[in-house]
C-alpha cells in the first residue's frame, strides 16, 4: 500500500498541471451536472389524511412523485395500465417510503372505458381526493390509434386526462383545498393545435403530435382554472426537464447510429428521475402556491408559457372540442 502511495504522490509531483486540470474538470462537469438537475421542492408540508391519485405512477418520474408523496404521509393511488410493473413499483414505493397506504388502480388512458372505470372505482371507494397528478404520457411514437379511435398521443397525453380530471372534480371539489397538477413539456414551444385535423389523419408527424399533445396540457390547465375559479380547487401546468426515463422509448430507437452516438455525452447532463419529478411535487405541495392557479412551471418556479399556451380563446376551443370527443355534456 505505501508503495502506491509512493508512486500516486510521485505522478503527481512530476506532472501538477495535467492532475490539476484533471481535478479542475471534474469538478466543473460536476457542478454543471448538479446545475442542470434544476430545482429542488423545499416545501416540508404532510400529506397525512389526505389522497394523491397519480397516473402512470410504476417508472421515472411518477414513481419518485409517488415516493415522496408517500413519504409525506398521504394515501397514495397509482393509476396504471400494467398492473404487474404497478404492483412491483407499489411494493417499492411502500419500502423507500415507510407508508404501506399505496394502492393500485387499473387505468388505460388510451381507452375512454377504462377512465370511466377508474373514475367510477375512486368516487365510490375514496372518502375524498387532494391532489389529482396527470402524469402518464406516451412520446413521439408512430402512428397509432387509441381504442375510440384518436391519435394516440393526443388520445393519452390529452384526451385521457381531460376526461379523467372532469369525472373527478365532484371529489376534487369535496376535498378543498385540491389541485390538480398536469405534467407538460417545454416542446410545447413548438406546438399548435390543428383544430381541422386534430388526429393528424392528414399529415402524421410524430414530433407535431407530441407538440400538440403537451400544449393541449398548458390550455386544458389554463382553461380549467378559468372554470374552477373560486371553487377551491387550483390547477398547474409544468416541465419536468430533459429526463432519462423510459418516455423516450419510440424516439431514440428513430434515430441513426450517428445521432445516437452524438447524443451519449448528452445524457451524463440530463435530469435524473428524482430531479424530474421535483417541480411535479413543487406544484402539488408547495404552499406559495395554495392561491395561484393556472400557471406554468419549470424548476420548481413560474414560467412563462408560449404566446400560444396563453391564448384563451384557444383554450375555450379545445376545451369544447374535447369535451365533444370524450362524450362529455
Amino acid at each position: 500500500m505505501q508503495e502506491y502511495t509512493k508512486a500516486a504522490k510521485e505522478f503527481v509531483e512530476e506532472h501538477p498541471t495535467g492532475v490539476t486540470a484533471v481535478l479542475v474538470t471534474g469538478v466543473g462537469l460536476f457542478a454543471l451536472r448538479r446545475w442542470m438537475g434544476g430545482g429542488v421542492c423545499r416545501s416540508k408540508a404532510r400529506l397525512d389524511g389526505k389522497t394523491v391519485l397519480i397516473t402512470g405512477a410504476n417508472t421515472g418520474i411518477g414513481k419518485e412523485t409517488a415516493v415522496d408523496m408517500a413519504k409525506r404521509g398521504a394515501r397514495v393511488i397509482l393509476a396504471c395500465r400494467d398492473m404487474g410493473r404497478a404492483t412491483k413499483a407499489a411494493d417499492e414505493i411502500r419500502k423507500r417510503s415507510g407508508n404501506g397506504n399505496v394502492v393500485v388502480k387499473m387505468l388505460d388512458l388510451a381507452s375512454l372505458q377504462s377512465v370511466r372505470a377508474l373514475a367510477k372505482d375512486v368516487e365510490q371507494t375514496e372518502e375524498r381526493l387532494d391532489i389529482l397528478i396527470n402524469n402518464a404520457g406516451i412520446m413521439m411514437c408512430p402512428q397509432w390509434q387509441t381504442e375510440d379511435g384518436f391519435e394516440m398521443q393526443f388520445g393519452v397525453n390529452h384526451l385521457g386526462h381531460f376526461l379523467l380530471t372532469n369525472l373527478l372534480l365532484d371529489l376534487l371539489k369535496k376535498s378543498t383545498p385540491s389541485r390538480v397538477v398536469n405534467v407538460s413539456s417545454l416542446a410545447h414551444e413548438k406546438g399548435k393545435i390543428y383544430f381541422d385535423d386534430i388526429n393528424l389523419e392528414k399529415d402524421y408527424d410524430p414530433y407535431r403530435s407530441y407538440r400538440q399533445s403537451k400544449l393541449a396540457n398548458v390550455l386544458f390547465t389554463r382553461e380549467l382554472a378559468v372554470r374552477l375559479k373560486g371553487t377551491g380547487v387550483t390547477t398547474y401546468s409544468l416541465h419536468p426537464g430533459v429526463i432519462h426515463t423510459e418516455l423516450g422509448r419510440y424516439f431514440l430507437p428513430t434515430l441513426p447510429l450517428w445521432k445516437r452516438l452524438l447524443f451519449l455525452p448528452f445524457f451524463f447532463f440530463v435530469k435524473t428521475p428524482w430531479q424530474g419529478s421535483q417541480t411535479t411535487i413543487y406544484c402539488a405541495v408547495d404552499e406559495s402556491l395554495q392561491k395561484t392557479s393556472g400557471l406554468y412551471y419549470s424548476d420548481c418556479a413560474p414560467k412563462v408559457a408560449a404566446p400560444q399556451g396563453r391564448d384563451d380563446a384557444a383554450a375555450r376551443r379545445l376545451w369544447d372540442l374535447s369535451a365533444s370527443m370524450v362524450g362529455l355534456a
